[in-house]
């Protein structure tokens, strides 16, 4: 039998412990929906880092739509960390 999965967007809205976060699929047919997202294991290895307002990719299985697995990070705009602060801030990519 193929390997099932259910493939959304969604943003990242809170880091939690172990990896986990809590993730707001953007999708209209699961509207107002949150799950509870873990990190795949390439983005381990790769040492991708996820902060809450990222968007993302997630695999959810059909059996259980509360949980599932973060596998892509969108490149949406270069983040800089602030020298001084230790701040980390967004800049989006000007394209003239």
């Amino acid at each position: 039998m193929a390997k099932e999965v259910i493939v959304l967007e969604g943003v990242i809205d809170e880091c939690l412990p172990n990896t986990t976060f809590r993730v707001r699929i953007t999708d209209e047919n699961y509207p107002e929906m949150i799950i509870l997202a873990h990190v795949s294991g390439k983005m381990r290895m790769n040492y991708i880092r996820i902060i809450p307002g990222d968007r993302v990719q997630v695999e959810m299985t059909p059996y259980d739509l509360t949980k599932g697995r973060i596998v892509y990070r969108y490149k949406e705009g270069v983040k800089r960390r602030d020298p001084v602060t230790g701040e980390i801030t967004r800049e989006e990519n000007k394209s003239d």
